[in-house]
């Protein structure tokens, strides 16, 4: 005698199937809106002057955003995406390196233009004879 559920199981083993094929065939969309700002974010990096004072960084970020490029050419999305992230971050990163650098140099600058003022303030006030800056 058979039950008038026995054919339970191969049911569930077909809807299981079917549920784990459909997710196989779930596609993840193509990155391109993240792949252009991280391209950009490279480029900017690039302007920036990163190749001379974040070198590690902008070479970073042009290494991941190669394998991005090549991970998209290859339609493996998630991969893809996950490069231009870090490529993102890596030449954002250069930037911000850069800027620092840069504005260290315009303090020091300023800091020799400013003692030279004064060394030449104070060679003045002894020629004159009114005495130097205490």
């Amino acid at each position: 005698m058979t039950s008038r559920y026995s054919f339970l199981p191969g049911a569930l083993a077909v809807a299981g199937a079917v549920a784990l094929g459909a997710a196989g065939c779930a596609t993840v969309a193509p990155p391109t809106v993240q792949m252009t700002v991280a391209k950009a974010s490279v480029e900017a990096a690039n302007a920036a002057g990163a190749q001379s004072y974040a070198p590690t960084e902008l070479r970073l970020a042009n290494d991941k955003l190669a394998n991005a490029q090549k991970a998209m050419a290859d339609k493996e999305y998630t991969t893809a995406l996950h490069f231009a992230e870090q490529a993102q971050t890596d030449a954002q990163l250069a930037v911000g390196k850069t800027q620092t650098a840069k504005a260290r140099q315009a303090a020091d600058a300023a800091q020799v233009d400013a003692r030279v003022v004064h060394e030449d303030l104070e060679r003045k006030a002894l020629r004159t004879g009114t005495g130097g800056t205490q």
